[in-house]
C-alpha cells in the first residue's frame, strides 16, 4: 500500500501530491517506492513502481517524467515528447495531463490557476530557485501571478540544510532571512522561506504547503541523510 501526501490548497479540480518512500518493489538503499530511473535501480524495479503508482492513485497513464538539471526550463507536458525533455517543469493546460518531479531534498512546487484552468510542477533545488525555475514556471501558465496559488511540498529543513558561501551569494549580496549563520562561518539555508520570497515577488499571493523535513522523516527519501536513495514524485493534473 503506497501513501501520498495530498496538496494542502483550497485548489479545486486540481489533483496533487507527493509521494512516500513506502509500497514499492525497489530494494537496499532505494527501498521501496522508488520513482527515478536516473540513482542506480534496476529498470525494471522502477518500471514495476511507476506502474503501481499509477494502479494505486487511479492515474491514467503516466505523467510526463523529465530529465532534471537544476535549471529553469519548464516544458508543455501535453505535447506528445519521444523522450523524457531536459527540464526541471512541466505545465498543462489540459485535463488529464500529469506534470510531475522528482526530488529527494529539493522543494517541489506545484502551481495552479485558482478556478484550475492550469497547472505546473517545478523542481526547486537551491540552484533551480537562482536560476528563476519559479518565475518561469509562473510565465510559463497563462493567467495572471494574482490568480495562482502555489504549493510547497516536502523539502529539507533549514535546521538540516547547512551550505557554503557559493549558495548564500548565489541569492545577492544583500542581507537574507533565508540565511542563518553557523558557528563554522557556513549557513543554513531555508528553501520554503527562499521559495515563498520569490513567489511574492512575482505576484503569487497564496502560497500554501511548507513545515516538512526530509531528512528528518524516515517516510522520505533524503540525499543529504542518505546520498544513495530513491526519489518521490509530486504529481499534479486538472481532474
Amino acid at each position: 500500500m503506497i501513501r501520498v501526501l495530498p496538496a494542502a490548497w483550497p485548489v479545486l479540480g486540481v489533483r496533487a501530491f507527493t509521494t512516500c518512500r513506502a509500497g514499492g518493489v525497489s530494494q537496499g538503499p532505494f527501498a521501496s517506492l522508488n520513482l527515478a530511473a536516473h540513482v542506480g535501480d534496476h529498470a525494471s524495479d522502477v518500471a514495476a513502481n511507476r506502474a503501481i503508482l499509477a494502479r494505486a492513485c487511479g492515474l491514467r497513464g503516466q505523467p510526463l517524467w523529465l530529465r532534471q538539471v537544476h535549471g529553469r526550463t519548464v516544458v508543455d507536458a501535453g505535447v506528445p515528447w519521444a523522450e523524457p525533455p531536459e527540464a526541471d517543469g512541466s505545465f498543462s493546460t489540459r485535463r488529464g495531463v500529469m506534470c510531475a518531479v522528482l526530488t529527494a531534498d529539493c522543494l517541489p512546487v506545484v502551481l495552479a490557476a485558482q478556478d484550475a484552468r492550469c497547472v505546473a510542477v517545478l523542481h526547486a533545488g537551491w540552484r533551480g530557485l537562482a536560476a528563476g525555475i519559479l518565475e518561469a514556471g509562473v510565465m510559463a501558465l497563462p493567467v495572471p501571478p494574482g490568480q495562482l496559488a502555489a504549493w510547497l511540498g516536502p523539502a529539507i529543513g533549514a535546521s538540516d540544510y547547512e551550505v557554503g558561501g557559493d549558495v548564500r551569494h548565489a541569492f545577492g549580496a544583500a542581507p537574507h532571512a533565508a540565511f542563518t549563520t553557523t558557528d563554522g562561518g557556513r549557513y543554513r539555508a531555508d528553501l520554503y522561506a527562499l521559495a515563498r520570497r520569490q513567489l511574492q515577488s512575482l505576484g503569487v499571493r497564496a502560497i500554501h504547503g511548507g513545515g516538512f523535513n526530509t531528512f528528518r522523516d524516515p517516510d522520505l527519501y533524503s540525499y543529504r541523510q542518505t546520498p544513495v536513495c530513491g526519489r518521490m514524485a509530486t504529481v499534479a493534473w486538472i481532474v
